[in-house]
This record gives C-alpha cells, sequence and structure tokens, in this order.
C-alpha cells in the first residue's frame, strides 16, 4: 500500500539560480516535499508570544469523531474548497473558524482523505475544540494537536528568512522556504549540517525550535 494522500496548506518560496523568488500557495500531496511559510525567527510578537509554552509533541491531545448528519455543514463552503464529502464540508466549516473569531490560535491543518481525516494544530483552546468536535460530520476523525506558536506568527518567522535569502551567500544555499502545516517553518538548502547551526544561532533559541533544515535541490527556471 501506497503512503495515504494528505494535503497541507502551504506558501511556498523557490530560488532559482538567478536569484528570482516563486511564491505560490497551494494544497500538496503527501508524495511532494511540503515546504510552508517561512519566517526567520528573531522576536516574534503577537497572540502567540504569551501563550502558555506546550511541549511538541506528535500525537493529538484530542480526538473526536464526527456525530453530525451527513450534509449538516452544507452551505458552509470556502473559496477553493469543495463541498461533496462529509471530509470536505468539515474541513470547509474548520477553515471558516480558523480564519475568523479563532484564528489567533490557529498553527496548521493536514488532510488524510484515505482516512477521512483531519488533523488540527492550535494554541490549545476549549471553545474552538468545542466548536469543531461538535459540528463535524459522521465518519469524520478529527485529530487535535498542541502548539505554543500560530500561523500569523509563523508567518512572520518566514518573511525574515525569505527577506535574508542571500544572506548566507558563499556559506549555504538557501533554496526554499514554507510552513509544513504542522507547526514548522521548513528552510531547504544545499547543505543542512552547514546550515542548521547558522540558522538557529541567527534567529535565537526560541525561534530555533521551530525551524527544520533540509536538503533541496535547487530550483530552475522552465
Amino acid at each position: 500500500m501506497g503512503e495515504p494522500f494528505k494535503r497541507r496548506w502551504t506558501r511556498t518560496w523557490t530560488w532559482s539560480g538567478s536569484g528570482t523568488r516563486f511564491p505560490s500557495r497551494t494544497r500538496t500531496g503527501a508524495a511532494a516535499a511540503v515546504l510552508g511559510s517561512v519566517v526567520v525567527l528573531g522576536g516574534i510578537q503577537g497572540s502567540a508570544a504569551d501563550a502558555q509554552t506546550v511541549e511538541i509533541v506528535s500525537t493529538p491531545t484530542r480526538t473526536c469523531h464526527g456525530t453530525q448528519p451527513k450534509g449538516s455543514l452544507a452551505g458552509h463552503a470556502r473559496d477553493g474548497f469543495p463541498e461533496d464529502t462529509p471530509l470536505e464540508r468539515t474541513l470547509s466549516y474548520v477553515d471558516e473558524l480558523v480564519t475568523g473569531r479563532h484564528a489567533s490560535i490557529y498553527t496548521g491543518m493536514v488532510l488524510d482523505e484515505d482516512a477521512t481525516s483531519l488533523d488540527v494544530y492550535r494554541i490549545p483552546s476549549a471553545p474552538f475544540d468545542t466548536a469543531v468536535c461538535d459540528a463535524a460530520e459522521e465518519g469524520v476523525t478529527v485529530r487535535l494537536h498542541d502548539r505554543d506558536i500560530n500561523e500569523k506568527d509563523l508567518n512572520a518567522l518566514l518573511d525574515r528568512v525569505t527577506e535574508d535569502m542571500s544572506r548566507w551567500d558563499g556559506t549555504f544555499a538557501l533554496r526554499e522556504a514554507g510552513l509544513d502545516g504542522t507547526g514548522f517553518v521548513e528552510v531547504g538548502v544545499d547543505d543542512p549540517d552547514t546550515a542548521e547551526p547558522i540558522l538557529h544561532k541567527a534567529y535565537g533559541e526560541r525561534n530555533a525550535k521551530y525551524l527544520r533544515v533540509e536538503y533541496a535541490p535547487q530550483a530552475h527556471l522552465a
């Protein structure tokens, strides 16, 4: 069996050999290299700055199984989101929450269509968790994961990274940067062993825990 098909919502920056920067915001498959909004961590301000720090863990802190009748979330369609299935309708509803009154606690989402599940990464919030779990349609599993930073602050870090794209010329090549959908900024470089300690030092201990430095091939103009 192949890897389950998953989608993540990311903003990815790639650079060509000439230094040209190509932005894109996409929903990507699990087989693709998922790099999201990259922001260099240096002193992030905002709603997450005073949030209680929680350990970054890979297991959900809460799992709920949808109980609402199929079709109950019809009418919550968002631009670019289909609503043909319970999972798609639930996703569209959650997106409505995280771009609205719960934006300050939202970190990211990963959709697994094969498992009919949605992983939501957020700063712990009982009202948000209740809203999501109470609304999920039957057949959909929602897993809620604790994070201590929101998407806005991760994007601020990403912006700082992209602004520094030429800062490391001659030491290593920064080729891609983006949010991975789970609460990290992924940075693609030609030499991870060289780049990782430099980036961690440059952006500080507080921000380093959100950086994932990995190898990325050189982008080329079509």
